[in-house]
């Protein structure tokens, strides 16, 4: 019997893999899928997948289809969930359907994933499992043995796993193009203050005072200070800028799946630049309606991306209105990065809809006269309201 396993490489889903194939008497697969880890992690993960005897390990790069297909829809979306961008609910999944993808190539009886009971991954991976294939069992070891993370550290030594991962720092790293998330031990705590130690990406390198001009098409981003770059490169590049101003940097509570609060700390430069700057652009371009409506449609779309619910139908409806909305979205946005902060200097557009004449106090192409009638009638209703309330 075979079992895919999306295998990061990490202490739960090296456990997983042993696991699976002394306690569940499977052949496992494993599946690292790229979408943005850095070269050494896959190069260790695919030798240790080896080194744990599975029959076979994939590694599969999906960057591009991860930009393309998923960041730029969230960029679209101004995607964000209580102060989050979305980045490993974002990736998850795509990651899911490799992992089936892969199954179905193989013939697997089964997938498998390491995510605990208590968080949000095992939600992401089987709302994609059981709406592609919802024949196939899913397993999930940690979850299944009620593991704790000091159990799957003791279980690593005992089965001479090596992984990363100690009793003093037994932090849980997630990392891809469009963030890093960094949890567990200390970090629980909402009353201790992380260590340095633990962000990687927004440590201050440039000191002085920078202006990085972002141009969209539709919605999304061409070009960084003038240079069009590949989908790819752009968020890297995105990333490498705003991280060394020190931007990106989030330490929230934020409310799980399943009910509880939790201490989360993510590094998003990117995300955090792209989005306010295309949030920018979408306030010169759209009408107050579509942004008022359009408001309910992003935390609707952020909701449900964070919940796993990708391949819910709604889902597709959000984006079709996003996409609409974005065909106007095609301008300039200069952004000043200073300080470990961030803010936005200037926007352009072709499609803007300010007008500076009307708004300008030296123009009188306008007769201010005229808004007179507007005035009668803009209180009415409270008007007659508080005259009846007299009686």
């Amino acid at each position: 019997m075979k079992v895919v396993l999306a295998y990061s490489g990490g202490l739960d889903t090296s456990v997983c893999v042993r696991i699976l194939q002394e306690k569940y008497g499977y052949d496992v697969v494993t599946v690292t899928v790229d979408v943005g880890i850095d070269k050494k992690e896959i190069e260790e993960a695919e030798a240790k997948a080896r080194t744990l005897g599975v029959v076979e390990h994939y590694t599969i790069d999906a960057r591009e289809e991860f930009v393309r297909d998923y960041i730029f829809r969230a960029i679209k979306a101004n995607a964000n969930y209580e102060g989050y961008p979305l980045s490993t609910a974002l990736a998850r999944p795509l990651i899911a359907k490799k992992i089936v993808e892969i199954a179905e190539k193989k013939g697997a009886e089964a997938l498998a994933h390491g995510s605990t009971g208590k968080g949000n991954d095992q939600f992401r991976f089987e709302a994609v499992f059981r709406t592609l294939v919802p024949e196939k069992k899913i397993i999930a070891p940690v979850r299944e043995l009620n593991l704790t993370r000091e159990e799957s550290i003791a279980y690593a030594r005992k089965h001479d796993i090596p992984v990363a991962a100690k009793k003093d720092k037994p932090w849980s790293i997630d990392e891809n193009l469009w963030g890093r998330s960094i949890e567990g031990g200390e970090l629980e705590n909402p009353a201790s203050k992380p260590s340095d130690e633990i962000f990687e990406w927004t440590r201050v390198k440039r000191k002085e005072t920078e202006y990085l001009d972002i141009y969209f098409e539709e919605g999304v981003p061409q070009k960084l200070n003038g240079k069009r770059f590949a989908p790819v490169e752009l968020i890297m590049e995105a990333n490498k800028i705003a991280g060394e101003h020190g931007i990106g940097k989030i330490d929230m509570i934020e409310d799980r799946i399943v009910g509880f609060k939790a201490r989360e700390n993510y590094e998003c430069p990117a995300a955090s630049v792209l989005i306010e700057a295309h949030r920018a652009l979408e306030a010169l371009t759209l009408t107050r309606q579509e942004l008022r409506f359009k408001a309910g449609v992003e935390q609707n779309w952020s909701e449900l991306v964070y919940h796993g619910l990708w391949n819910e139908p709604l889902r597709f409806a959000l984006d079709a209105f996003t996409d609409t909305t974005n065909s106007r979205v095609t301008g300039n946005v200069r952004l000043r990065l200073e300080n470990k902060s961030f803010a936005v200097v200037s926007r352009s557009s072709p499609y803007s809809l300010y007008s500076l004449e009307a708004v300008s106090f030296e123009d009188k192409s306008m007769n201010q006269r005229e808004v007179e009638g507007i005035l009668k009638y803009h209180s009415y209703q409270p008007g007659r309201y508080y005259a009846v309330k007299k009686l």
